[in-house]
């Protein structure tokens, strides 16, 4: 028996998450979109593409749309209980397999780019010359094939009508759900997140021990007994690094940061869930357990939308300036 409390709580509750489906979901579709589509133009101009830090989060924009999409598309529809993948099985399988698929590739490319960061960083001519156009397509190409294979086990584990899930498409057994909870976990956000915070300080590092070297001690230095040259800085070129360090340091840790806000909560209540899969609950219970889910469920596909407001509001000219030359020719053209 449920008191009046509990009820109406029940009732509150649900309510929430239709609206939250219905127009939350709406909002993060427009600003992610609209967020990745500009990355993808202004990461594409002549000034960036060839950077090869550039090309991975111009791919990393273009999985990050995709799984706004795919993923988004289907709650906001589930908000009128029209969502075909609440019911067939087909369409849940290819939603969730390209959902986990493009989100992953979004997160190592990422975090490739922190890898990327730090090669063209540091001093010795060997491990700049690994930051290289070549080398970010290779990479890309490894990292999405290896995304595909991380998650075949969708197309076996996720079915539609899952009543008992806290979406009706969902896994359909304890060692399914398990076994995507830690592949989503450990793979697809907290080992690229790890990878960036590491990768990140050692790119500060880096940078800091260069323009750290004053004009009274320049000189080449041999590595290996290679007779190749290591940076050598004047003082204009000593404060555009400083310049450079204060760019990287505050789009890196505001992006490891809201990825982190963003991401894991959905990692914690995708355990918890299966964890308590076979626990006897009531139906408050139950109801509290599906709303936050939602809740934590909309916070990943803000992340997946963030990275273009990240690049613009966190620091960097050089984006801000291709984004200004960008929608002046775009106006140009059509006055």
């Amino acid at each position: 028996m449920f008191s009046t409390a509990d009820i109406n709580l029940i009732e509150v509750l649900n309510n929430v998450s239709i609206q939250f489906n219905r127009y939350f979901s709406i909002f993060i579709f427009l600003f992610g979109t609209i967020g990745n589509i500009l990355n993808c133009f202004v990461l594409s101009q002549s000034t960036l593409r060839l950077n090869p830090c550039a090309y991975l989060f111009l791919i990393s924009s273009i999985a990050n749309m995709i799984s706004i999409i795919f993923g988004l598309t289907t709650r906001i529809l589930a908000g009128w209980n029209m969502d075909l993948t609440d019911t067939n099985s087909l369409s849940c399988k290819i939603r969730a397999f390209i959902m986990f698929v493009s989100r992953t590739i979004a997160f190592w490319l990422i975090a490739y780019a922190t890898v990327d960061r730090w090669f063209s960083s540091c001093s010795q001519y060997q491990r700049r010359q690994m930051s290289s156009l070549k080398n970010a397509q290779r990479g890309t190409i490894i990292i999405i094939i290896l995304s595909i294979l991380l998650y075949c086990q969708i197309i076996y584990c996720y079915d539609a009508n899952m009543i008992t899930a806290p979406l009706p498409c969902y896994g359909k057994t304890v060692a399914c759900r398990l076994s995507t909870d830690i592949t989503y976990a450990c793979l697809t956000v907290l080992c690229p997140l790890l990878i960036m915070f590491i990768f990140g300080l050692m790119t500060i590092s880096n940078i800091r021990e260069t323009y750290s070297i004053t004009p009274s001690k320049r000189r080449v230095l041999k590595e290996n007994n290679e007779k190749k040259k290591t940076l050598s800085l004047t003082i204009a070129q000593r404060e555009r690094w400083k310049r450079i360090d204060r760019y990287l340091r505050h789009v890196l840790f505001v992006q490891i940061i809201l990825l982190t806000i963003f991401t894991l909560p959905q990692v914690i209540e995708k355990f918890y869930t299966t964890l308590t899969m076979n626990t006897r609950k009531s139906l408050l219970h139950i109801t509290i357990d599906k709303f936050i889910y939602n809740l934590v469920l909309l916070l990943t596909y803000l992340a997946s939308g963030m990275p273009f407001y990240i690049y613009t509001l966190s620091g960097g000219s050089v984006f801000r300036r291709t984004l200004m030359n960008l929608l002046e020719k775009i106006l140009y053209r059509h006055n």
